[in-house]
């Protein structure tokens, strides 16, 4: 295996343009990772908050952005025994996924699905680990609750989606154009939103209220989807592209009983990642191994154009996956 590898750096805080193709070290695995030859890399948010300087790496973690990707094992460290050389995996990484090799615990990786290329699977681990642990572990939702989404036609919303979808829950979308709307109900949502058009706390007061919020905008939404929520309502919080500061008054959360609760996966420990692998590969695998469930694409770009991904991906004119093609 060569010694040196191409990889994108953030060379300072600021917007894509500071995305720089560069030369690195190809890492060694520790104990209990392996070393991938990365095909795909997936592009998500939390990279670009990485890249503007308000989401810093874990401090054992790369500091080249990246946190999911799919290729071939090529390197095993002590204690793996799960995987072998050559088998091709999908994983979920500390970082360092906009690179020709990554190095990950071998407890965050998994099988390909049946039948899927490793494009589409470059897109499943940060989607899928973040939907199912803060919908299903976290927000608990239960088959015939009413479930809201915001910004469904992201990555995270067209997985959230299907996935509540197939286990019954009745999903609500918000989207931002009737194009994105109509994707929405087509991968399941009974209702989809366009919140330029209409107000989502209207719309889902007439409905009883939801039973579980999903939202990563932040600000103004907060106390909306307060005024969103069914009696015992759940509010899940795993994003703020809006701001993360609001004035709240909290008398109607004893009143009404809700829920306000919120994660983020990069921080956490590895054996909470490996858990959530574990529930997935039983849950949710088996999905994609019969195509009930897929990632929507977007648009792909090369390694060279981190830039552009990240422009594209901010814009919010996507729907679904954007994805670097490395290898």
């Amino acid at each position: 295996m060569t010694q040196m590898m191409q990889a994108v750096e953030i060379t300072e805080p600021g917007g894509p343009d500071v995305l720089q193709l560069t030369e690195r070290p190809v890492p060694t695995p520790r104990h209990g990772e392996v070393v991938i030859k990365v095909a795909y890399a997936g592009v998500n948010r939390p990279d670009a908050l990485q890249r503007a300087g308000s989401y810093a790496p874990p401090p054992t973690a790369s500091d080249l952005p990246g946190l999911e990707a799919s290729g071939e094992i090529v390197a095993l460290g002590d204690g793996v025994s799960d995987w072998a050389l050559g088998d091709q995996v999908c994983a979920l990484l500390p970082g360092g996924g906009y690179a020709e090799y990554v190095a990950t615990p071998a407890a965050h990786c998994l099988p390909i699905p049946v039948g899927m290329g490793l494009r589409e699977a470059a897109c499943l681990p940060e989607t899928y680990f973040t939907v199912w642990s803060n919908v299903f572990q976290r927000g608990a939702l239960q088959a015939g609750e009413r479930f809201l989404v915001h910004g469904g036609s992201s990555g995270i919303g067209t997985t959230a989606i299907q996935l509540a979808s197939h286990f019954g829950a009745r999903v609500f979308a918000t989207a931002g154009s009737d194009e994105k709307c109509a994707k929405c109900v087509e991968l399941g949502a009974e209702r989809a939103i366009n919140y330029r058009d209409e107000d989502f706390v209207d719309v889902l007061k007439a409905e009883g209220g939801a039973e579980l919020i999903l939202d990563m905008v932040g600000g103004d939404y907060i106390l909306r989807n307060l005024k969103s929520l069914a009696e015992d309502g759940r509010l899940v919080q795993i994003a703020f592209l809006q701001g993360p500061k609001v004035e709240v008054n909290f008398a109607p959360l004893m009143m009404r009983r809700l829920t306000i609760t919120g994660s983020t996966l990069r921080p956490q420990s590895d054996l909470a990642k490996a858990r959530i692998a574990t529930a997935l590969r039983q849950e949710v695998w088996p999905l994609l191994d019969t195509g009930k469930i897929g990632p929507v694409m977007d648009s792909e770009f090369a390694l060279e154009d981190a830039a552009q991904a990240h422009a594209r991906m901010e814009s919010s004119g996507h729907i679904g996956k954007i994805v670097l093609k490395v290898g």
